[in-house]
């Protein structure tokens, strides 16, 4: 049998959801920014996200920093599906030499975002470990689901903000783009939408991907942070910016009706998604993220 080490991230997913039964409630399982079931009258979103302390942070960083990204990071996916937030469970892995002032601060930092996004902590556990880690659970509403699958051949690739160089301070202090996100989808919507967390190298792939589709992207297009290269925006990852594709002829009215109501906020469009072997992804050597095979 392989080790994780070999077959990466992507793989070890595909192979757990094989093993998982179905179920007509689920309208959307694993393998999207959240998954998506049935309620009488709704459709509830659903999302579990962790942080490890030595992975995901330092516990030199700030707590009450370190609690907000644990939040921000759920909230972000349930943004990429057109979603809004509403209720969140944190279980707390902690040493039991840790200080009760760090713990409290990080408590501090999560609750202080909850109250701007009208989240509602109701709940969770907490229990001792070696290090620091964090587990989010959020529940979300929405008005019309957007996944990673439903982008056709032709469609434009844009990505809001700046990528590239978050950890110099940004992958914890990012904004989840909830506002945007609702707006796109009651304007447009987006024909696929994701989050970009592992890298545009990583991500935009997964997307099209869940398409059946390949991808074109433009290298001088890429919106990088100031400082960072263009193969930085596309391989550093933690950005949180929201990548989501429009039908082109949809795109230029978009742009304009952004450009509006988001003045300070770009959205650039990167690129196409185009029919499978029609494909050029940028020729950078870095390829994103993976916790498994280590590669960034």
């Amino acid at each position: 049998m392989p080790k994780l080490s070999e077959i990466g991230e992507d793989e070890l997913v595909s192979r757990l959801i094989q093993t998982l039964p179905n179920d007509r409630t689920i309208l959307t399982g694993p393998g999207d920014d959240c998954a998506v079931v049935q309620r009488p009258n709704e459709h509830l979103l659903l999302k579990v996200d962790a942080m490890v302390e030595g992975v995901h942070f330092l516990r030199s960083a700030a707590p009450a920093l370190i609690g907000r990204k644990a939040l921000a990071r759920a909230i972000s996916d349930v943004a990429a599906m057109g979603g809004a937030p509403k209720y969140a469970m944190v279980t707390l892995v902690l040493p039991s030499d840790l200080e009760f002032s760090f713990v409290l601060q990080m408590y501090k930092g999560m609750v202080a975002l909850a109250e701007e996004f009208g989240v509602s902590i109701v709940g969770g556990e907490t229990t001792r470990g070696p290090c620091i880690m964090i587990s989010v659970t959020v529940t979300g509403e929405i008005v019309r689901r957007i996944t990673r699958n439903g982008a056709e051949a032709g469609d434009v690739l844009f990505v809001t903000g700046l990528l590239g160089g978050s950890l110099q301070g940004r992958h914890l202090t990012f904004q989840p783009r909830v506002r945007e996100a609702q707006w796109l989808v009651h304007n447009l919507p987006p024909t696929s939408m994701m989050d970009i967390s592992d890298g545009l190298a990583k991500d935009l792939p997964r997307l099209a991907r869940a398409s059946g589709l390949d991808f074109i992207v433009q290298e001088d297009y890429l919106p990088c942070t100031p400082g960072c290269t263009a193969e930085q925006a596309w391989s550093d990852g933690e950005d949180y910016e929201l990548l989501f594709t429009v039908s082109p002829s949809r795109a230029p009215d978009m742009l304009e009706a952004w450009e509006q109501m988001f003045p300070d906020l770009s959205v650039m469009p990167i690129g196409k998604l185009v029919k499978q072997g029609e494909g050029i992804p940028p020729n950078f050597a870095r390829q994103g993220w993976d916790h498994f095979t280590q590669k960034k």
